[in-house]
């Protein structure tokens, strides 16, 4: 392909793009597909000539789009969507056009320092003072830095030298609310499950019992183990859970141990300086992570990490071979050094393309809404006789069940849900018990989805 069919084709597929996103809600949000259906449809080996583009493209319209689920459906209501707005799209292609590597300040300085000036920025929409930001693919890589500096300081900055064979015994304190990233972590960084203790939960936010989560640690001490960190949530994936930061995160603190909170979702609530008080106390934490990709419209990949002390981490994470020093060049930053990749794609652009273009209160007013419809929806199942409400809503995210129904009557909820096509949700458990989680946050949807939403719930119930 040359230049002058790039253009051509870069228009087309804008063209495109536009069509398709004002066609979603006629679409099913999920792919109504058996598994194995596209694969059988695809060539079993590779072209031995080159094929024209328009064939290409025809069958990506034919063989790919129709297996697709569809994240930027108005009516996708389940996890939580990877949102992307119109600006974040254009600055990405940008990113892919110019296709810059920025592991060091020199190989983009722009980039390095954008990227800077996007965790300021960021850091004073949601109310952080006295951190330094850095861009990550995702909160799970974000979390197992942390994890990776919580084992290297508990061993006294021996661990990536001498590995953890002959050490203490280390641990790592959640609740079993927080995302299964943090038992991944736990992995990656050799401290292995069985010393992830889950620390039982309390209250109707569900969050971490903090007197438990001091004996647990005295506990440890006393059977010769070594605590090593303590890894908080505010808006649990399941049920949107927080835990109570001022209590957790002193604790954390009388041990001396590193602290990390894993936001994901809910974080980016906090430019609303209304929703604030879910984390209060979030000032005590060594470390943090939100996704601006989730609630914020900012293209995945692209999660925020703030850090207290970025030394740390940079301790834990720094190799600096001679072909990666840049010489003659004092007070730069190499966000390479602040992450577990080397390599780093351009994400602050996109970044700064959204928040110049819908503005912080722009922004503002798309979760505000998202929480109220949220809200109204729960309270509208709660006063129709089929439906209970099992966790009250946390911001946009709430869970409910068939009432009187057993588990298998409401996975088979779901499932008629999901293959109706008009709505998509997912379930989880509460107490043992299946039930169905339902948020709202994907960024072009409207209150007459959520009145979609009532219809299509209500329609699917039945009499059962």
């Amino acid at each position: 392909m040359d230049w002058t069919s790039f253009a051509r084709w870069g228009a087309r597929i804008a063209d495109w793009g536009a069509t398709y996103h004002r066609g979603l809600r006629d679409r099913p949000v999920r792919a109504p597909l058996v598994p194995g259906a596209t694969l059988r449809a695809l060539p079993a080996a590779p072209p031995e000539s080159g094929e024209a583009m328009e064939q290409i493209f025809a069958d990506f319209e034919t063989l790919i789009l129709p297996g697709m689920t569809h994240w930027q459906h108005p009516r996708f209501f389940a996890y939580f969507p990877a949102n992307a707005t119109p600006p974040s799209m254009l600055a990405e292609f940008l990113s892919s056009t110019i296709a810059a590597q920025c592991m060091l300040w020199q190989t983009s300085p722009a980039a390095t320092e954008l990227e800077t000036a996007m965790m300021s920025w960021l850091a004073q929409a949601v109310g952080l003072t006295g951190v330094e930001g850095v861009i990550q693919d995702s909160a799970s890589s974000a979390t197992l830095a942390a994890v990776l500096v919580m084992r290297e300081r508990a061993l006294d900055w021996a661990g990536n030298q001498a590995g953890l064979s002959g050490q203490p015994r280390l641990r790592v304190y959640c609740s079993d609310e927080v995302h299964t990233s943090v038992d991944r972590a736990i992995w990656v960084a050799g401290i292995g499950a069985d010393n992830l203790i889950r620390i039982p939960t309390t209250g109707p936010t569900r969050g971490m019992d903090s007197e438990a989560l001091d004996a647990a640690i005295r506990d440890d001490l006393a059977a010769g183990h070594r605590p090593a960190g303590v890894i908080a949530c505010i808006g649990g994936t399941g049920t949107g859970a927080c835990d109570d930061l001022t209590k957790v995160l002193a604790v954390a603190k009388a041990h001396g141990l590193y602290s990390h909170v894993d936001a994901a979702w809910a974080g980016a609530a906090m430019i609303c300086p209304e929703f604030r008080p879910l984390w209060d106390g979030i000032e005590l934490a060594d470390s943090l992570v939100f996704n601006p990709h989730k609630w914020l419209g900012v293209q995945f990949d692209c999660a925020a990490q703030f850090l207290r002390d970025p030394s740390d981490l940079v301790r834990t994470l720094a190799i600096r071979p001679e072909y990666l020093k840049t010489h003659g060049t004092d007070g730069i930053i190499n966000y390479s050094e602040w992450s577990i990749p080397l390599g780093r794609r351009f994400r602050a652009l996109k970044l700064w393309f959204v928040l110049r273009t819908y503005g912080l209160e722009g922004l503002r007013h798309r979760l505000r809404n998202h929480v109220r419809w949220s809200v109204a929806l729960a309270d509208r199942l709660r006063a129709h006789p089929r439906f209970q409400i099992v966790t009250e809503p946390v911001l946009s995210l709430f869970t409910f069940r068939l009432a009187g129904a057993d588990d298998a009557a409401q996975q088979a909820f779901v499932n008629r849900i999901n293959d109706d096509g008009r709505i998509y949700v997912t379930q989880t458990r509460v107490g043992g018990a299946t039930v169905v989680r339902f948020q709202v946050g994907q960024f072009d949807v409207t209150e007459a989805d959520l009145d979609m939403a009532y219809e299509t719930l209500v329609s699917l119930a039945g009499d059962a």
